[in-house]
């Protein structure tokens, strides 16, 4: 009967603990999150959260009147204190909704502000260390020659 109720001790302390971990990172990580600021008057995208942390931002609203918007995609371009975009995303356009909720998640530094806007194609603006044009073996010289150096 003793080893019963330790056994059951145990398992209440390790369920406390669960919950109180889970709590503690939840705080923890909204804690970090501050309002960051919108840029543009487009009525039809209603942002209901814009936040962002040092390292990261999120964006959650609705997009009401699909259909009177002129393009394929919404896009949002993420802006730093000195006005330099450091982010970029979109948001495709489903026209046979009348509205449509959306979030997005971004990975980028020192977000302040952001901007809404409409357009019909995707631009990609992405940083490719690689070349695309590179084969497997010149990608591992270049490692190698790169390791050497720092090394």
């Amino acid at each position: 009967m003793s080893r019963l109720r330790t056994f059951l001790i145990y398992v209440i302390w390790i369920v406390l603990f669960f919950i109180f971990s889970e709590f503690i990172i939840y705080v923890g990580l909204n804690s970090s999150y501050r309002d960051i600021e919108r840029k543009d008057n487009l009525a039809q995208v209603q942002i209901s959260q814009a936040q962002a942390t040092l390292v990261n931002g999120r964006v959650k609203g609705t997009i009401t009147n699909t259909q009177e918007l002129g393009g394929e995609y919404v896009r949002f371009d993420f802006y730093s204190e000195r006005g330099n975009v450091v982010g970029r995303k979109y948001v495709q356009l489903q026209k046979s909704m009348p509205s449509q909720e959306f979030s997005i998640y971004l990975d980028a530094e020192d977000i302040t502000s952001y901007e809404v806007s409409v357009t019909n194609e995707i631009q990609n603006d992405e940083l490719n260390i690689v070349p695309d044009e590179w084969t497997k073996p010149e990608i591992i010289v270049a490692t190698i020659l790169t390791l050497l150096i720092f090394w």
